[in-house]
């Protein structure tokens, strides 16, 4: 069964930086969108950033210029640069290919992300 891993995830202070990287382990076509979502403690998963498979990018309020996706949709990789990271970007940041076709949606098992001094 194919899977999302994730990496890069860590501790960082205010005002640092993050790259985080989602692979698949195996090969996934038929890709439309792929993405990053994050879920902080005692809050519901929202939306981060995502990439359609035409190139078109998205991006919550509150990360934008501060955060860029990336990727490539042949190779079933997407990434997430994160600057100027603020301590409220503390989370489990989850990725994730959305399909045109069954199983429609593949997830990863979350990367940490805490900003503190």
């Amino acid at each position: 069964q194919v899977r999302l891993l994730e990496s890069g995830g860590g501790l960082v202070q205010p005002g640092g930086s993050l790259r985080l990287s989602c692979a698949a382990s195996g090969s996934i076509f038929n890709i439309n969108t792929m993405g990053w979502y994050r879920q902080a403690p005692g809050k519901q998963r929202e939306l981060v950033s995502v990439m359609t498979s035409g190139g078109m990018t998205n991006y919550a309020d509150s990360v934008k210029g501060r955060f860029t996706i990336s990727g490539d949709n042949a190779k079933n990789t997407v990434y997430l640069q994160m600057n100027s990271l603020k301590p409220e970007d503390t989370a489990v940041y989850y990725c994730v290919f959305l399909l045109s076709v069954r199983p429609y949606e593949y997830w990863g098992q979350g990367t940490q992300v805490t900003v503190s001094s």
